[in-house]
C-alpha cells in the first residue's frame, strides 16, 4: 500500500508508451537497442540449434517422415521413408511420386478410406496399408498420420516398416490353421479309431454272447453226456455185473483144465470190459469238474494194506513179487481218490513188467510223504514219458498175456492229482525199471484215525451167513446167490421192497447186500429204511451201485454204509464183508 507521505506517479502519456515499444524493437536510440541485443541473438541462436536438432532427428529417424498434399505429390520426406520405398534418396522419392494415392498406396481404396478418416478426425493412428516400392514390389507399413490443414489439405505421416512383423503374423497364422488342421486330422483319426473300438466293442460283445452260447450248449451237452452215461453205464453195468458174478461163481467150482481156461479167458475179457467202462466213466466225470475232493486226515496205513490185499493175488497170477512198505504217517487227502491214483499206478505196474517185483513204499520228505510204486518192467523213453499222461496214449511193451487197457489209466491218474494238487513224479530207465510217485501232504493225527489205523481188512470165515440180496435184476440176483453159496453163505434174495421185509420177517440177515438203484424209483435206502422200521435194529448193509457222484457217495456216508461200485469185483466183495463182520464182531 503506498504511504500518504509519498507523491503519486504520474499518469503515462501516449508519447511514453510510444517510446518505449520504440527500444523494444530497437528503433530507440542507439543505447536502447544496445542494451536488449544480446538477448534476441540468443533467442535466435536457440532456435538455430532447436532448428538444426530437428533437421537431424528427420533426417536420421528410424521411422519414414513424408509431408504431402491430398491427391498430389510429396513436398518432403527423409532418407527413411525412401529406404522403406526402395528409393536411393529422399529427392528421388519426390521426384518420382506425383500422386500418393495411385502412386505410393497399392490400394487405392485404403488411401481413400484413410482420408475420410483424417477430415472426420483429424488424425489416424496404427493405419496399417501396403506401399508400392520402387521395383514393383509391395511392402507392408502403420502409419500415424494427422491432417496438418484443410485449404490446402496437406497430411504429414510417420511411416513404421511392419513386414517381418506381417510375415511373423502369416507365420503364426499359417502355423494355427496348421494346427487346426492337424487337431482336425487328428479328431478325425480319433473318431474313426474310436468308431473302430465301438465296432470292435460290439464285435466283442457278439463274441461273448456266442461264447456264452456255446459254453451254455457245451455245458448242457456236458450235463446230458453226464446224464446219458450215468443211465448208459447203469445197463451196461447191470448185465456186466451179472456175468463178472457168474464167471467167479465158475472159478471157484471144480472145472477140467479146458473148462477152467475158457472161464479164465471170460474173466479176462469182461475184466477188460469192465475197466474200460470205468475209466471212461471217469475221465468224462473229471473233464466235466463233477468230482469233488473231501479232505480228511487219515493214517495211510491202512490204504496201503487193502491195496496189498486186492493186488497180491494178481501180482501172484502174474509171476511177480509185490511188496508194501506201510507207514504210520498222516495224511491229507481225499482216501478215495488218492487210493484211486495208486491203485492206477500200481496196475500200470503190474501190467507192463515181465518178470520181478512190484514195490509199493512211503518215504517222508518234510511235510509230505511221498508214496512210489517201483517196477523191474522194460522202462520209458524220456521222449514219452510226457505223452503216457495223455488219453488213450500207450506203450507197446505190454505183456501178451495181460490185459493192455485202453490208454486212459495214466490220464485219470494227472487229472485226479492235479485236482487234488498232488504233484506226480516219474523216473525211468530203459531196460530197467521205472517209479512213479505222488506227493501228499501230511496230516494230523487224531483219536479217529488213530482208531482208523487199527480197522484193517481181516480174513473171516463166512461160512453159515446169512445174506440178503436186494436187486431189482434177477439175473443180478441169482449170480449173487450162486457166489455166495460157493463161499458158504445162506442166501436170501428179493426184487423189490415188499420181497425184502418177507424175507426179514422170516429170517434175520447178519448182513444185506441192496442195489441203490431199485424200479419205479424206488432206492435201497428206501427199502433199508423200512427194515429198520419194522424194529430188526441196524444191520450192515453194503450198497452196490453205478452210480460214483458225490451227491450220492455223501448220502452213503451220512448213513455210514459201505459202498462198491458195479461191475462188484469177488475180491473187493469178500474183503468188505470180512472188513465188516470184524468191526462187527459176527462170526
Amino acid at each position: 500500500m503506498r504511504k500518504r507521505s509519498n507523491p503519486a506517479p504520474s499518469p503515462a502519456t501516449p508519447a511514453d508508451d510510444k517510446a518505449l515499444i520504440q527500444n523494444l524493437i530497437g528503433l530507440g536510440d542507439f543505447s536502447a537497442r544496445k542494451s536488449y541485443y544480446p538477448e534476441l541473438q540468443g533467442k535466435i541462436d536457440e532456435l538455430e540449434q532447436e532448428k538444426e536438432r530437428y533437421e537431424w532427428l528427420f533426417e536420421n529417424a528410424l521411422h519414414g517422415i513424408f509431408q504431402a498434399e491430398v491427391d498430389s505429390a510429396i513436398n518432403s520426406a527423409n532418407p527413411a521413408i525412401a529406404t522403406i520405398c526402395g528409393y536411393e534418396s529422399a529427392d528421388t522419392i519426390c521426384s518420382s511420386i506425383d500422386d500418393i494415392g495411385y502412386q505410393l498406396f497399392h490400394r487405392y481404396e485404403d488411401y481413400q478410406r484413410l482420408i475420410r478418416i483424417l477430415f472426420e478426425q483429424g488424425k489416424q493412428v496404427g493405419f496399417e496399408t501396403q506401399f508400392k516400392t520402387w521395383d514393383g514390389s509391395v511392402v507392408e507399413v502403420s502409419m500415424n498420420v494427422l491432417l496438418k490443414s484443410r485449404e490446402p489439405a496437406i497430411i504429414e505421416a510417420f511411416v513404421q516398416d511392419i513386414t517381418e512383423r506381417k510375415r511373423a503374423q502369416d507365420g503364426l497364422t499359417r502355423l494355427n490353421e496348421s494346427l487346426e488342421q492337424r487337431v482336425l486330422d487328428r479328431t478325425d483319426e480319433l473318431s474313426s479309431v474310436n468308431q473302430h473300438l465301438r465296432q470292435e466293442i460290439c464285435e466283442r460283445k457278439e463274441i461273448e454272447l456266442a461264447l456264452n452260447e456255446a459254453k451254455q450248449e457245451a455245458e448242457q451237452a456236458n450235463a446230458s453226456k453226464d446224464k446219458y452215461l450215468a443211465a448208459a453205464s447203469h445197463d451196461l453195468l447191470q448185465p456186466l455185473n451179472a456175468a463178472r458174478l457168474l464167471v467167479s461163481t465158475l472159478q471157484e467150482r471144480a472145472l477140467a483144465n479146458a473148462d477152467h481156461n475158457l472161464v479164465d479167458r471170460i474173466h479176462v475179457a469182461l475184466l477188460g470190459a469192465e475197466e474200460l467202462l470205468t475209466d471212461l466213466l471217469d475221465i468224462s466225470k473229471l473233464d466235466a469238474n463233477a468230482v469233488s475232493a473231501d479232505y480228511c486226515d487219515f493214517p495211510i496205513t491202512g490204504l496201503l494194506e487193502s491195496l496189498q490185499t486186492e493186488f497180491k493175488p494178481v501180482a501172484d497170477k502174474a509171476g511177480l513179487t509185490l511188496k508194501v512198505v506201510s507207514s504210520n504217517v498222516v495224511v491229507r487227502s481225499d482216501s478215495r481218490l488218492l487210493m484211486r491214483i495208486i491203485r492206477n499206478l500200481l496196475s500200470n505196474a503190474i501190467r507192463y513188467t515181465e518178470q520181478g517185483r512190484i514195490l509199493l513204499g512211503c518215504r517222508r520228505l518234510g511235510n509230505k510223504l511221498r508214496i512210489s510204486v517201483f517196477d523191474t518192467g522194460p522202462g520209458i523213453p524220456d521222449e514219452r514219458q510226457e505223452e503216457i499222461f495223455q488219453e488213450f496214449q500207450q506203450l507197446d511193451n505190454a505183456q501178451n498175456c495181460r490185459d493192455k487197457g485202453v490208454g486212459l489209466g495214466l490220464a485219470i491218474v494227472e487229472r485226479i492229482a492235479t485236482m487234488l494238487k498232488h504233484p506226480i513224479h516219474l523216473r525211468s530207465q530203459v531196460g530197467r525199471g521205472s517209479c512213479f510217485a505222488v506227493d501228499v501232504p501230511v496230516g494230523e493225527l487224531n483219536i479217529e484215525a488213530g482208531q482208523q489205523a487199527k480197522s484193517v481188512y481181516l480174513p473171516s470165515d463166512i461160512n453159515g451167513l446169512k445174506v440178503l440180496v436186494i436187486d431189482n435184476e434177477e439175473a443180478i440176483t441169482h449170480s449173487m446167490q450162486m457166489l455166495l453159496q460157493e463161499w458158504g453163505a445162506e442166501v436170501a434174495t428179493a426184487l423189490d421192497g415188499d420181497q425184502a421185509l418177507q424175507r426179514c420177517q422170516q429170517q434175520t440177515p447178519d448182513i444185506i447186500l441192496a442195489d441203490y438203484h431199485l424200479a419205479n424209483d424206488v432206492t435201497g435206502l428206501d427199502v433199508l429204511d423200512r427194515i429198520e422200521g419194522q424194529e430188526k435194529g441196524v444191520i450192515p448193509t453194503i450198497m452196490i451201485t453205478a452210480d460214483r457222484s458225490d451227491e450220492v457217495r455223501q448220502q452213503f456216508q451220512v448213513r455210514g454204509l459201505q459202498r462198491l461200485n458195479k461191475p462188484v469185483k469177488p475180491g473187493k466183495l469178500r474183503s468188505l464183508i470180512s472188513h465188516i463182520l470184524s468191526r462187527q464182531g459176527t462170526p
